[in-house]
C-alpha cells in the first residue's frame, strides 16, 4: 500500500510549487488541487514564505450570503407575523369542537361561534410565539424600550405571569 501525497511531509518541492504558482496569480484552493496538498497545507507553507492571497472575491461572496440571509430572515419574519394575524383572528370565529368517548367510543361534534377558552389560549400562544419570532428574525430599528417591553409581556404570557402594568 503506498503513501498517499499528504501522508508525505512537505518539502522544498512543495514550497517551490507554492511561491511560483502564487507568483502566477494562483488562489489557495486552485494551488491545492495542482500539488495534491490541503488547502489548509498550502495556507501554512504560504504563511511561512510571507505569502497572502487575495480575499476580494471571499469578501464579496461573503457579503452576498449574509445579504440573502438576512432577505430569507425578512421573509420568514413577515410570514410569522402573517401566522400571527391569522391565528388571532381564528379566537373570534366560529370553530368546531368534537370529543371522542363514550362505551362506544363514539366521535361528536358541535359547531360553536367562538372557540372554548382553552382552545383561545392555545391559539393565543401559538400568535405570541409566532409575533415574537417574527420581531426577533426582524427587530423594529427604532422603538428598542417597546419591544423590551412587548418581550416582557409575552414571556409573561407565555410563563403565567402578568402582562406589564400600561
Amino acid at each position: 500500500m503506498g503513501l498517499k501525497k499528504n501522508d508525505v511531509p512537505v518539502g522544498e518541492a512543495d514550497e517551490e510549487a507554492v511561491r511560483q504558482l502564487h507568483a502566477e496569480g494562483l488562489g489557495r484552493n486552485e494551488i491545492a488541487r495542482r500539488i495534491g496538498r490541503a488547502q489548509r497545507t498550502v495556507s501554512v507553507i504560504a504563511a511561512r514564505l510571507g505569502l497572502t492571497f487575495d480575499i476580494t472575491m471571499t469578501e464579496e461572496a461573503t457579503r452576498h450570503r449574509v445579504a440573502q440571509l438576512a432577505e430569507k430572515r425578512a421573509i420568514l419574519a413577515d410570514a410569522l407575523t402573517d401566522d400571527a394575524l391569522r391565528l388571532s383572528a381564528q379566537l373570534w370565529e366560529p370553530a368546531k369542537v368534537f370529543n371522542i368517548g363514550g362505551k362506544d367510543n363514539e366521535y361528536t361534534e358541535q359547531a360553536v361561534p367562538e372557540p372554548p377558552a382553552a382552545d383561545k389560549r392555545a391559539l393565543m400562544a401559538a400568535a405570541i410565539a409566532a409575533a415574537a419570532q417574527s420581531l426577533r428574525l426582524v427587530p423594529p430599528e427604532t422603538d428598542t424600550q417597546g419591544l423590551a417591553a412587548v418581550d416582557q409581556w409575552l414571556r409573561g404570557m407565555l410563563g403565567g405571569g402578568e402582562a406589564p402594568a400600561e
